[in-house]
């Protein structure tokens, strides 16, 4: 068993001992929040795959299947609820990678391929259903990291290179470069999570040498400018009263973000999930997902709907997909 695969082992072991009782289905009776099973995904089950959102389609590609690194791309009709396989990536396979959308072209680079950290880069072109090698990563090889696009400029960040790291790097498409974006003063971690409101990216979550990180972040596009927001740990504020009861701390989560609210669910054994509220600086439970909890899934919105899928519990993967209505009441029977 390789390095990563034994740290992927210790992670799933030690965070189902962190998120004991953090699923409790009779905690979710007071809960808001309802979720739909959607058209399970048409590739073979995965975790760690990589996604991009262009229109009304979500792109899905890459990944692990426990015995594969894989390559395909899958392209999610949100309008129909169905999947169209698309174009093979042609970089080399691979999980842990990170993407984004720019443009109305998708960008997938970095990753694992079961030897070696990338740091190559590709862009797909919905419109040819083509693929084409782009200029590479600027920072070290790494996998685990960030990828997000935010006010019309997008970013790398953070991951594992054989340190845990804290740089983000923001690529010109129009020069096909990158250049160091330097500001952030938080801590080095791999296995964060970001979502993009009102064009500002939140970032936060994630794991540095065993120790899960308690800082989040804004960022403002227009001003280069990193600012610190409330910790997302317990009892760490003044106010007794403001986060008593956050369990929000984890790694190898997933996030997504509709109608000015972010979401952050799910990580190693979890399956719940933590709405964020931008104006109040505040969190607040949600109905955990109901399908079985997982780590390493993707997550992703679509004009204002939010959806969670793949990823894996130990040695199970999932291909199950799942979307998420934060303001009916959870119902059992509509899946």
């Amino acid at each position: 068993m390789n390095i990563f695969k034994k740290g992927i082992l210790f992670t799933t072991l030690f965070a189902s001992l962190v998120f004991v009782g953090c699923s409790n289905d009779d905690d979710d009776e007071d809960l808001i929040g309802n979720w739909i099973k959607k058209s399970s995904f048409d590739g073979p089950a995965r975790s760690s795959a990589t996604s991009f959102v262009i229109g009304t389609y979500a792109f899905v590609t890459t990944g692990y299947t426990g015995d594969e690194y894989l390559k395909d791309l899958w392209a999610y009709n949100s309008t129909g609820d169905y999947w169209e396989q698309k174009a093979d990536f042609i970089g080399s396979a691979r999980s842990s990678a990170s993407g984004f959308e720019l443009n109305e072209k998708g960008y997938i680079g970095l990753g694992y391929d079961g030897t070696n950290k990338l740091k190559d880069f590709y862009e797909y072109d919905p419109s040819s259903n083509t693929w084409m090698k782009k200029a590479d990563f600027a920072g070290t090889a790494r996998y685990s990291a960030v990828g997000f696009q935010v006010g019309g400029k997008a970013y790398f960040g953070t991951g594992y290179d054989g340190n845990y790291l804290k740089d983000f790097y923001q690529y010109d498409p129009t020069t096909d470069s990158w250049s160091l974006s330097n500001g952030f003063s938080g801590e080095k971690r791999r296995n964060a999570t970001v979502f993009v409101i009102d064009d500002k990216a939140f970032f936060g979550t994630g794991v540095n040498n065993g120790a899960y990180q308690v800082d989040f972040w804004m960022f403002d596009p227009a001003t280069e400018l990193w600012t610190r927001k409330r910790d997302i740990d317990q009892d760490t504020d003044d106010d007794d009263s403001y986060n008593d009861e956050y369990v929000i701390l984890r790694s190898n989560a997933t996030s997504f973000s509709m109608n000015g609210l972010g979401y952050v669910a799910c990580g190693e054994s979890s399956k719940t999930i933590w709405e964020y509220n931008p104006t109040t600086d505040s969190w607040e439970e949600r109905t955990s997902l109901e399908g079985s909890a997982r780590t390493d899934a993707i997550g992703f919105s679509i004009n204002q709907r939010g959806f969670v899928m793949l990823g894996r519990t130990g040695t199970t993967y999932f291909d199950d997909s799942w979307e998420f209505k934060p303001l009916e009441e959870q119902n059992d029977d509509d899946n």
